[in-house]
């Protein structure tokens, strides 16, 4: 009901409704909901009533992962404590030594015993390590938190520490720079026909194929136009469909396919080109008698990418930009968000082996989404999954970004670079206060100065130096993490961009395994969007591993289990409307 707490992870059935999800995300703004949609337990229903089935509960819950992920964080050690924790290791027994050092002076001296053992307890009391043991799990704390109310998680207090000593990011392309979702960009009507006309027959067409551009178009115009009803719909491997309306032909697709139905003016010839350069991919409609236009989809660049690549930039880290899209719509994207080195083309394991060779460099970040994603993000020194992102993905980074924003990726280093620094400063605190105390609690001024110690004086001394290293740690609370104004400007190290290639890093024999190997040649793919369907289909099949598809090439590379049944691979590629010609 409105008001109401959302109380398990589920699915909306029915209604519709807008969820405050603060408490996971950060994001003040209500999200709106309908049927088909996710909800989280810890938000709160706030506008209609809405009957959803339950996904996840209790400990499987996200808000649960987000608890556990915290406590996890704030209980394991920085690298940086390793040093506070060696230090202590030989600063307790060194105090113990100067205690009785400090005693046996005074009585050397000619001082009673009440007085040289006063002196040796104020040299144990006011030198306690409790600053030093705080410096860095209550920094580390304070952190986790931080990070937690803006829906940056970190799994470890590592990550937390060495996220701010990022060289080099290396950036997905598909859902990380941009939405992961084809959309209309431009519709380019004929001469002689209305844009209404154009997107009605198009609409048409395209609301019976289940291809990624079919649904851009879709989506474009479902609350614009109403299609009308054709018959006879085909889809024609890897150029479009056709179908038939009142006895007239209408076709749809590739500039090749509708050249061979219809004249296609030299106006539309050079949108089209100018559009391919800019990475976007050119539909034509035509019916057997003229051609009516053509529409332009694109997978855009999510809106804060420009600025966080900005950000990161200028913080001195260089940006690569690595995906298995084609080079043309890569370097488009590229170019667009001004990325340091574009690599394209490239399948899993050959993102594996670039971040490899960068990490000779400096320490990298791997910023991705999907399970293509996975041993990149593990083999990066940082792993950053997008929250939107598959189960593997998240699983094997380090840094979850919950809000699926890249410019969460400069907000995490920030905060890591502000933790580091809080620690240094705790842990400078913590040394220079026993520096000055224990030579004061021995009694080294007593005879310059008449300056005396007392131990009761000196315990109130060390609780105040834990107080101070305390109430430091809590100041991370007042970093403004998307702020760019106090970002550092740090010299870019230099990297052998062009010696960095996917064919250089790829050793076929040592990424062959004991399975079986399949290649299958397909009609039909057309562009990435094609691969990432072709790919989740034969993944799907029982025993595949592996499968690495290039709608360039028209191939299939499939890793699987013996005993695999090749019958079902081709019918897990030719249900989704494609055609496997050749098995090998």
């Amino acid at each position: 009901y409105p008001g109401t707490n959302i109380p398990v992870d589920g699915e909306i059935i029915s209604g519709e409704t807008s969820v405050n999800e603060a408490a996971l995300t950060g994001e003040s703004i209500p999200a709106d909901k309908k049927t088909g949609d996710e909800i989280s337990a810890g938000t709160i229903n706030l506008t209609g009533f809405v009957r959803a089935k339950a996904t996840r509960v209790g400990r499987d819950t996200t808000l649960s992962g987000i608890i556990r992920l915290v406590e996890e964080a704030a209980s394991t050690k920085a690298p940086i404590a390793k040093l506070a924790d060696t230090v202590a290791s030989y600063f307790v027994p060194s105090v113990i030594a100067i205690a009785l050092f400090t005693a046996v002076v005074w009585l050397l001296c000619g001082e009673s015993v009440p007085f040289a053992l006063e002196r040796a307890i104020s040299v144990l009391v006011i030198s306690c390590p409790c600053a030093l043991g705080l410096a860095t799990p209550v920094a580390i704390m304070v952190a986790s938190g931080k990070g937690a109310q803006n829906g940056i998680m970190f799994k470890t207090a590592t990550s937390l520490e060495q996220a701010g000593k990022t060289d080099i990011c290396v950036l997905d392309k598909t859902g990380t720079v941009t939405a992961g979702v084809p959309k209309v960009t431009d519709v380019i009507p004929a001469d002689d026909i209305t844009e209404e006309e154009l997107l009605t027959l198009a609409y048409s067409l395209e609301i019976k194929s289940e291809h990624p551009l079919a649904y851009a178009i879709n989506e474009h115009c479902k609350d614009r136009f109403t299609p009308f009803e054709i018959t006879g719909f085909s889809a024609v491997s890897g150029s479009g469909v056709c179908a038939e309306y009142e006895g007239k032909k209408l076709f749809g697709g590739s500039y090749g396919y509708i050249l061979e139905k219809a004249d296609i003016p030299g106006r539309l010839i050079k949108f089209s080109a100018d559009l391919s350069d800019s990475g976007k991919t050119p539909l034509f409609f035509a019916t057997e008698e003229k051609i009516y236009g053509l529409i332009a989809v694109e997978d855009e660049i999510r809106s804060e990418s420009v600025s966080a690549i900005r950000e990161l930039k200028k913080m001195g880290i260089a940006i690569v930009m690595l995906t298995g899209d084609n080079e043309r719509t890569a370097s488009s994207i590229g170019r667009r968000i001004k990325a340091d080195k574009i690599i394209s083309g490239v399948m899993p394991a050959q993102k594996e082996s670039i971040i490899r060779k960068l990490k000779e460099y400096g320490r990298v970040a791997m910023v991705g989404d999907g399970i293509n994603d996975a041993p990149a993000l593990t083999s990066a020194d940082i792993g950053i999954a997008i929250g939107a992102g598959t189960d593997i993905a998240i699983d094997a980074a380090d840094v979850v970004l919950m809000k699926s924003e890249l410019s969460d990726v400069s907000a995490s280093i920030r905060l890591s670079r502000a933790t580091l620094k809080n620690i240094k400063e705790n842990l400078f605190w913590a040394f220079i206060y026993n520096v000055i105390g224990i030579p004061i609690a021995a009694g080294l001024f007593i005879p310059i100065m008449g300056l005396r110690l007392s131990p009761v004086f000196g315990a109130a001394a060390m609780s105040l130096s834990s107080f101070c290293v305390v109430t430091n740690a809590l100041r991370l609370n007042l970093i403004k993490i998307y702020s760019s104004v106090k970002d550092r400007s740090v010299k870019k190290i230099t990297i052998p961009f062009d010696e960095i290639k996917p064919d250089e890093l790829t050793n076929e024999k040592e990424n062959k395994t004991d399975m079986k190997e399949v290649l299958l040649t397909i009609e039909g793919m057309m562009c990435g969007h094609c691969e990432a369907t072709v790919k989740k289909a034969l993944e799907s099949v029982e025993g595949v591993k592996e499968a690495a598809v290039n709608h360039e090439k028209g191939t299939a590379e499939v890793k699987c289990e013996d005993f695999v049944d090749m019958a079902s691979l081709k019918k897990a590629v030719e249900d989704k409307d494609y055609k496997v010609t050749d098995i090998k």
